[in-house]
């Protein structure tokens, strides 16, 4: 009997270690696609467009939803990432100061990142 419940027990654990770890592993690939979202957001920001969004599809499968709106100052971007029945949302606010320095946009694009739109 002892044995019956250690053997028990011993699968019960492998089990639950086993949906963590496959939890685990579709949330990185989730989040993965969630940043490609982020990227393709930063690398097409379009001089005076207020906001504009895009769907990323790879293969007939749609991997991320991109929102990206120009706020007081700077931008904000909303990325869905997409993986199976899994969504993961990452939401970036960036500085119009920080797109400068990190060569996203041109300072003279700075003022139309600088009026409330």
């Amino acid at each position: 009997m002892r044995n019956y419940l250690f053997i028990l027990a011993f699968l019960f654990a492998t089990q639950t270690g086993f949906s963590q770890s496959k939890i685990e592993s579709d949330i990185e690939s989730t989040l993965i696609n969630a940043k490609k979202g982020v990227y393709y957001a930063l690398s097409n920001l379009q001089g005076k467009k207020t906001k504009f969004e895009k769907l990323l599809i790879t293969d007939d499968r749609l991997i991320a939803k991109v929102k990206v709106s120009k706020e007081l100052n700077g931008i904000k971007i909303e990325s869905t990432g997409f993986n199976q029945s899994n969504e993961l949302t990452i939401v970036l606010y960036k500085s119009a100061d920080s797109l400068i320095k990190d060569g996203y946009i041109k300072k003279s694009d700075l003022e139309t990142y600088s009026e409330e739109e």
